[in-house]
């Protein structure tokens, strides 16, 4: 392949190739049931080590196809938001603690959602839209002035990029590139460490799971950041990144294109919305899950039981659309692809969604203890 490609072909290549990324993320999502929800809930409630086994693992094997692609100069992470130059403190904490509770009263995560969607959970479309709704609304909407003038307007201007290396370098008498490869090294030697300890509860679907998740997120930096670069754009004689929202490198998020995709649904016949890698991704998620439920056996329609079922939903998909967008990331955007970037800013919120995670389901199991169903509203919690 030749590099750099037209406008037009590369642009196409990253929309199409996001679909195909987002059909092999549905597949072993739906498979392996990957999701950073369940991870948190398996080991909270039953200290079930598998499913998030499989998070770390994403985490370390994106962090070194992630380092390997930006050390080789295959893309520049300086680009991405991950890297941005501005820290914005308090709209990753607070936003990735509102989505940590909301993820967890809700069906699932973002990605999760996309996945028992394909499974014929009308629950989780629902949530869907919603989450949808109301991420817009705070890209752009109503819920914007709040994100904008009292989170984001708290950030501070770092003068270098926000990924672990750039900070430790600043004092620390090392290169920031030694500093991320020995970060990686520590964030491996941690993952095979959990590993041993409770090897013998992992199967070879939690090994897959965070391998296949993790190449994901390589490969998604490579299509978009490589094949979709242009160093010199024939319109604007600028480098450009094509066939993404931002017009830079992305990994695997879905917060913020959930909030496109409505767009483009909703402004269908306006030629100036197109649609972007994020939203085909999403779009692929739902098609791989529905192919892989379908030859597994595994296609359920499922419906709300009760009116509460329907609210405490809603409220999750609201706390979801809100928090994923101001932390500039959902459980994936932040939690796998954010942590592969070594983004300080994905760590505080990733810190934020697991505090926000624990919260609710300390406040679920004693609500469900005092009713006497803990046990069995517990291990659902966990299983979904």
């Amino acid at each position: 392949m030749n590099l750099p490609l037209e406008p037009a072909i590369a642009t196409r290549a990253v929309v199409w190739g996001g679909l195909l990324l987002g059909v092999l993320l549905g597949a072993v999502g739906q498979a392996s049931r990957f999701c950073v929800r369940g991870g948190i809930a398996d080991w909270v409630v039953f200290r079930g080590p598998a499913r998030l086994f499989a998070w770390f693992l994403a985490v370390a094997v994106g962090a070194i196809g992630v380092q390997a692609l930006a050390s080789a100069g295959l893309f520049d992470a300086s680009r991405t938001v991950g890297w941005g130059e501005r820290y914005l403190w308090l709209s990753y904490l607070v936003g990735g603690t509102l989505f940590g509770y909301g993820m967890m009263i809700a069906p699932g995560c973002p990605q999760r959602c996309l996945v028992k969607a394909g499974m014929g959970d009308l629950k989780a479309a629902v949530t869907l839209v919603l989450l949808a709704v109301v991420a817009l609304m705070t890209l752009r909407g109503a819920f914007a002035g709040l994100r904008v003038s009292l989170l984001d307007g708290a950030g501070v201007a770092l003068g270098t990029p926000q990924d672990l290396g750039s900070l430790l370098a600043r004092v620390l008498p090392l290169p920031a590139g030694v500093l991320r490869w020995a970060l990686v090294a520590l964030v491996v030697a941690g993952v095979g460490a959990f590993a041993w300890r409770h090897r013998a509860r992992l199967d070879r679907m939690a090994w897959f799971a965070g391998s296949a998740v993790g190449a994901l997120v390589t490969a998604a930096f490579w299509l978009t950041g490589r094949i979709g670069f242009l160093p010199e754009h024939p319109e604007t004689l600028e480098p450009a990144w094509l066939g993404t929202l931002g017009r830079r490198p992305e990994g695997l998020s879905f917060s913020a294109p959930l909030a496109n995709g409505l767009d483009l649904l909703t402004l269908w016949s306006d030629k100036a919305t197109v649609a972007t890698f994020g939203v085909t991704l999403a779009v692929g998620v739902v098609v791989g899950s529905f192919i892989s439920a379908r030859l597994r056996g595994e296609f359920r329609v499922e419906a709300y039981t009760s009116p509460r079922e329907m609210g405490q939903n809603a409220l999750g998909a609201l706390l979801m659309g809100f928090g994923g967008v101001t932390a500039v990331g959902c459980s994936v955007g932040n939690g796998v692809t954010g942590m592969a970037l070594l983004s300080g800013g994905a760590l505080l919120a990733v810190a934020g969604m697991v505090a926000g995670s624990l919260l609710a389901l300390r406040v679920q199991m004693r609500r469900d203890a005092a009713e006497g169903s803990g046990t069995e509203a517990a291990a659902a919690t966990a299983s979904a």
